[in-house]
């Protein structure tokens, strides 16, 4: 946010260029995998209303319900989830790309451990669910503290970026360490439930087809 003075960019074009790379960037996954996602879309979502509260020169406490509202969304969207078919928790932690699930629900079918592994992973929806919510009360207290200047100011972006700055290491690394977690506590309980190997449930469909 060095370019907000008056000499260069200025508040605006200097926010906008600032925000041109995260959401070009969002655009450019969604477009290229073909898959319209609610984090990604809320991603994207998130840039543009920090862009419209800078160009609008809204209050800075906006900024900070902005920040709390998008990890609040995900977090309530992932228990609302729960009563359906398809919970959130095996989108984000229970699902192909990561585990091999037809293999594993197999082998859970065999031992008829299905309905305590159905418990288990309502537990990892309500850990996923809190990991939203410990980022949403975060991102809402720091940027109540960093962001203090009216928005289209230099002091504005400048707080901002420092905003962006920070939120990584107090907010992000957190939120990815429970995260981890979950997944690992998740695995650990497939492995008990199901009898296999590590091995046997991260690799590929193929591979457990040719040991049937």
């Amino acid at each position: 946010m060095n370019l907000s003075s008056e000499q260069k960019l200025g508040t605006t074009y200097a926010l906008l260029a600032a925000l041109a790379f995260p959401l070009s960037y969002g655009l450019y996954e969604l477009m290229a995998h073909k898959k319209f996602n609610l984090i990604s879309i809320l991603g994207i979502v998130s840039v543009l209303l920090t862009g419209g509260i800078g160009i609008m020169e809204l209050e800075p406490k906006w900024l900070a319900i902005k920040e709390a509202a998008i990890p609040l969304i995900i977090g309530l969207v992932v228990l609302g989830s729960m009563k359906t078919s398809k919970p959130l928790v095996k989108t984000m932690l229970y699902n192909p790309t990561i585990i091999n699930t037809t293999f594993v629900d197999q082998a859970m079918e065999k031992r008829e451990t299905r309905g305590e592994f159905e418990q288990r992973l309502k537990k990892a929806s309500y850990l996923l669910s809190g990991t939203f919510f410990f980022s949403a009360t975060l991102n809402y207290i720091l940027a109540r503290m960093i962001v203090s200047s009216p928005a289209g100011t230099e002091a504005f972006n400048e707080e901002l970026g420092q905003l962006t700055l920070i939120s990584y290491p107090v907010i992000a690394l957190p939120s990815m360490v429970i995260l981890m977690g979950t997944l690992f506590w998740l695995i650990r309980s497939v492995q008990k439930l199901s009898g296999l190997t590590l091995e046997e449930i991260i690799q590929t469909p193929e591979a457990s087809e040719s040991k049937n």
